[in-house]
């Protein structure tokens, strides 16, 4: 499985002259991904080269920079760390000095490596989604169970019947929420894996 970031980082690394700056961040989203651009570009500088991914949907840009030089290194440098929901902004201000396509693929691709080395991780957990209908009288066994398996309820409706769920909780607490129930109400609890996706 693999990790967000807990915070944003940063990371500077001089090359011949050429500053480079690398800003990550964890993001939930391309819109995210995109503001964490915006506030952290400069436009004073020569290049904005960034690159994020999350799930398997990327994306990438070398910003002026020869192509595949920049947003690719950028990119690998993700995947590399084995980060997920992540955004990385490589800002390079020029020194003068020509780098070349393997120094800047380097340079690029070394200073969001070694961002993402520095930043403090977070573990991503699979979720899963399940529906639950339950009686009356077994209410208090199931919110004792979901709490005891770190589950988040979505909705919550009342009716004749009793109490209809639908709450996200990782996906390796399942079989252990479903004997909970089983055990707490002799098998009562209706449960059902909902298709749409945890949040």
């Amino acid at each position: 499985m693999s990790d967000t970031l807990a915070a944003p980082a940063a990371y500077a690394l001089e090359v011949k002259h050429s500053r480079f700056l690398a800003h990550a961040a964890p993001v939930a989203s391309a819109e995210a991904a995109l503001a964490f651009l915006a506030q952290t570009r400069d436009p004073a500088a020569t290049h904005n080269c960034w690159a994020w991914r999350i799930g398997s949907a990327y994306r990438s840009s070398d910003d002026g920079e020869p192509a595949g030089t920049a947003g690719r290194p950028i990119l690998a440098a993700i995947d590399g760390q084995d980060c997920d929901r992540v955004m990385v902004v490589v800002t390079r201000w020029f020194g003068g000095i020509k780098l070349g396509a393997g120094g800047l693929a380097r340079a690029y691709g070394g200073a969001a490596a070694q961002c993402l080395r520095n930043a403090p991780r977070l573990p991503l957990v699979a979720r899963c989604t399940l529906r639950l209908q339950a009686g009356f009288d077994d209410l208090g066994a199931v919110h004792a169970a979901l709490a005891g398996c770190d589950a988040d309820k979505l909705e919550e409706t009342f009716a004749a019947d009793g109490l209809h769920l639908r709450v996200s909780l990782p996906a390796d607490r399942v079989q252990a929420l479903r004997q909970q129930l089983r055990d707490a109400t002799r098998d009562r609890v209706r449960i059902a894996v909902d298709p749409s996706p945890a949040p």
